[in-house]
């Protein structure tokens, strides 16, 4: 039965994430080439970046006897959303620990997470300070009994390990790779991934994200990556701040979708669009440059409904 469900983590079986042109005018005019990997299309529940983080995750709780998972996120989480659903298909009893009060009707993500049979409990955002604490972690243990407990966002080095395997099928030579950034687990996997000539760029998600490097330096050293230099994380582009967005975001999400035919969402990748938009507008990277930019999933949380306003976007 062990052998089994390990045997089923590793072999799991998901769609292609295809590299799609970035045949916008705004794009075009500028000579730079950008592509999208769509890694929201692998799977309808593990999509993005968070079956790479979660697999060696899975197996490591496998390998080790543990039927139970535990881990944190906000309400409107990806990684708890994706966490439960892979606890769904392979067995593992889920728990998330929640940021902040219940509010009933739970949004799209918690719901589906508590329909895949995930517990909740909700905790102060002065107690969800303290999770990565080793006397809370205690406390967690003694209060859940014997659960595999993965961190925030699932970034850990096993986690490192499996978003390395993003930039596996890309075969178009780039120069640049962008993603959004909400814990830095999933850039510092493509970091590790990245020749010298290759440039990863982050976007943070959040206001006040300037600890991600210091994240992202972390989890490299942990995975025992030589050091590198060539990433960064861009602060400018989070819109006051985690799930947060304005009117201009909105406008510039409406363009987009019409104009490319693929739906992106406030939280992670519109924020990265903006902000490689901008950046190309502004000249920062080298003319006949490739970016890849990385699709990370999250449409299930999002409200489309305020999309509604005709498009108003301009640079």
């Amino acid at each position: 039965m062990l052998n089994q469900k390990i045997s089923d983590i590793k072999n799991f079986k998901l769609e292609d994430a295809p590299l799609q042109k970035i045949d916008d005018p705004l794009i075009l005019s500028s000579g730079i080439n950008l592509y999208i990997k769509r890694e929201d299309l692998i799977h309808p529940a593990l999509s993005g970046n968070k079956w790479y983080k979660l697999k060696y995750n899975l197996i490591d709780a496998a390998e080790k006897n543990f039927n139970s998972l535990l881990s944190f996120g906000g309400a409107f989480s990806n990684h708890i959303y994706a966490l439960a659903s892979a606890g769904k298909i392979f067995g593992f009893k889920t728990t998330g620990i929640i940021r902040g009060e219940e509010h009933l009707p739970l949004n799209p993500t918690l719901k589906f997470a508590v329909n895949n049979g995930m517990e909740l409990h909700y905790i102060s955002r002065s107690e969800y300070r303290k999770k990565n604490d080793s006397e809370f972690l205690k406390k967690i243990n003694e209060k859940f009994g014997d659960v595999y407990v993965l961190p925030e966002g699932g970034s850990n080095t096993l986690a490192v390990k499996g978003t390395a395997e993003i930039l596996s099928g890309i075969t178009v030579p780039f120069d640049y790779i962008c993603l959004p950034c909400g814990t830095g687990g999933t850039i510092a996997g493509i970091i590790s991934a990245l020749n010298e000539i290759q440039f990863a760029l982050g976007f943070s998600v959040l206001k006040g994200g300037t600890f991600l490097k210091d994240n992202v330096s972390h989890f490299l050293s942990e995975a025992e990556v030589k050091r590198k230099i060539n990433w960064d994380i861009n602060l400018d582009y989070h819109f006051g701040g985690y799930a947060k967005y304005n009117s201009q975001l909105l406008d510039f999400i409406r363009r987009f979708e019409s104009t490319n035919n693929i739906q992106i969402e406030p939280i992670y990748t519109a924020k990265m669009f903006y902000g490689i938009y901008d950046l190309i507008h502004k000249k920062y990277f080298k003319p006949g440059s490739t970016i890849i930019a990385i699709h990370t999933g999250g449409l299930q949380g999002f409200n489309s409904s305020i999309l509604l306003k005709p498009n108003r976007f301009r640079w």
